[in-house]
């Protein structure tokens, strides 16, 4: 589970749930290791064996020894959550900066890319796994401007169809599920509330996405009961805002 740091976020969301619903052993992955310690204390709370592990997970080192960490911890990895990703930039596309262009696009598509191509082998070996990508419904909204960050999402739709369509044969399933406006981190303003509430207003059901409806939505995909039969699909759970 990368991106599992933040706690008002999806990926603990998502790691309680997967928790709630029989996962045994859970490792947890943020850049900042004391965030991702709070939500392993949360899982060992529910009875889990959960380890949080420190990676920049736009280096492919970082990559690595995660992966290897977490395979002589568990022996295996069943399911793996994308989960990390980020806002860095916007505004007029003329005032935008290149480098935080490459900032975006490496921490939104090449470390989901960069841990799946860690993984992937292990899968294989063990002969198959379930990958959950967690996209974004802005790459469906163009009203929000020119940015990095859709641009980078829409890449992980495609990603995500690639993957599953090569991996299919070795029984690795790959889907993602793109949320909606909801007011986590990734909303810097210091009134997350107030933009969400903008937001809604393009939203047909009327409602900001809650993390529970990404972890909902993520631990279907992950599980083998209700999604056997199912990748290289993208799930926008936004309200009908992309339809």
């Amino acid at each position: 589970m990368t991106g599992a740091g933040s706690q008002i976020g999806f990926g603990k969301e998502i790691a309680i749930t997967l928790a709630r619903e029989g996962c045994s052993s859970i490792a947890v992955t943020d850049i900042n290791v004391d965030d991702a310690q709070l939500t392993a204390d949360t899982l060992k709370k529910m009875g889990v064996k959960a380890v949080a592990i420190k990676a920049d997970l736009t280096r492919k080192a970082d990559v690595d020894a995660m992966v290897k960490q977490v395979v002589d911890e568990y022996g295996r990895i069943d399911i793996l959550c994308n989960v990390a990703g980020g806002i860095l930039g916007g505004g007029p596309i003329e005032e935008q900066k290149p480098e935080v262009w490459e900032k975006e696009i490496a921490l939104n598509l090449f470390n989901p890319m960069l841990v799946a191509a860690a993984v992937v082998p292990q899968m294989r070996a063990q002969g198959g796994g379930a990958i959950v990508n967690i996209g974004s419904g802005s790459s469906h909204m163009y009203s929000h401007g020119v940015g990095a960050y859709a641009q980078a999402k829409a890449a992980i739709d495609v990603f995500t169809k690639q993957l599953a369509f090569v991996e299919a044969k070795n029984h690795i399933r790959v889907n993602c599920v793109a949320p909606g406006p909801s007011p986590t981190n990734f909303i810097k303003a210091p009134d997350k509330q107030a933009v969400v509430n903008m937001l809604i207003k393009e939203i047909p059901l009327g409602r900001a996405t809650a993390p529970g409806d990404i972890a909902n939505a993520t631990v279907f995909f992950a599980s083998d009961v209700t999604a056997i039969d199912i990748s290289g699909q993208v799930l926008h759970v936004s309200g009908a805002s992309v339809l």
